[in-house]
């Protein structure tokens, strides 16, 4: 089985609960690596530490993804203090997008923002995403979208992201990039995926010459009712995300340290 958290690892500053969490969200960003979901040392994927308190686990800004470890992870609140030990800072734009989300959707454990070159592409037409092709025929009704207001370093910003958001699990940042939140990391991964993989298929498809052929909404509705990687009943991405730290554990095993 893979990211199995090792209890000879775990620092004493560290409880078992938010050290399987810190092990988990080590190995998923590994697999973001893998998938070459990557941004230099930019970009977040953070995960509500479990436990009464909104804290919440978010990478160490300064190390690239295939650098992570479950240990440098970097525990903070919604204001945004440290409150583990941590030899690097955190990304102010990561907490603000971040810290939003997470103090105001109760089920939102785990936010993942990503600038792939396919999702910034379809972020900057102003149509948007188009429901043309298999994936994008699985997320009906699953999409919102926010303008864009420059670097998001500025709290004022954040009700509008909210708004824009809505009750919505994905969010196309306007020229920014791709947002998405669940309730589990398994549960984030899988809608982000499945918007990516939309936006390379348009991408690739918006390139070729013809007349793009496009899905009814009735079966966009039923496709997206009946997306397996979404199910409870299939795992809820879970399974998907365990398949591929299982790839990672292959590779290097070193994110569980």
């Amino acid at each position: 089985m893979s990211a199995i958290p090792d209890e000879a690892a775990r620092p004493h500053w560290c409880e078992p609960q938010e050290w399987a969490a810190r092990v988990k969200l080590a190995a998923t960003y590994r697999v973001f690596h893998l998938m070459g979901w990557t941004e230099l040392i930019f970009n977040h994927i953070t995960l509500r530490v479990p436990g009464p308190e909104k804290h919440f686990l978010i990478n160490p800004f300064g190390l690239a993804y295939d650098e992570i470890k479950a240990s440098n992870l970097v525990k903070v609140d919604l204001d945004g203090q440290i409150l583990s030990p941590s030899d690097y800072p955190i990304n102010p734009a990561g907490f603000v997008i971040h810290s939003a989300i997470h103090a105001h959707m109760e089920d939102a454990h785990c936010v993942m923002h990503t600038h792939t070159t396919a999702g910034l592409a379809v972020a900057c037409m102003e149509s948007g995403l188009a429901y043309t092709n298999f994936y994008s025929a699985q997320l009906h009704g699953m999409v919102a979208y926010h303008d864009f207001e420059g670097i998001t370093v500025h709290d004022e910003e954040k009700p509008r992201l909210l708004k824009s958001m809505g009750d919505h699990r994905l969010l196309i940042l306007r020229n920014h990039g791709l947002l998405a939140h669940g309730t589990s990391l398994a549960h984030a991964f899988v809608l982000l995926w499945t918007l990516n993989r939309a936006c390379e298929i348009q991408c690739v498809t918006d390139s070729m010459r013809g007349q793009t052929i496009p899905i009814d909404p009735a079966i966009t509705a039923r496709s997206t009712r009946d997306a397996l990687q979404f199910s409870p009943a299939h795992g809820a991405g879970e399974n998907v995300l365990a398949a591929l730290i299982r790839r990672v554990e292959r590779i290097d095993p070193s994110y569980k340290e």
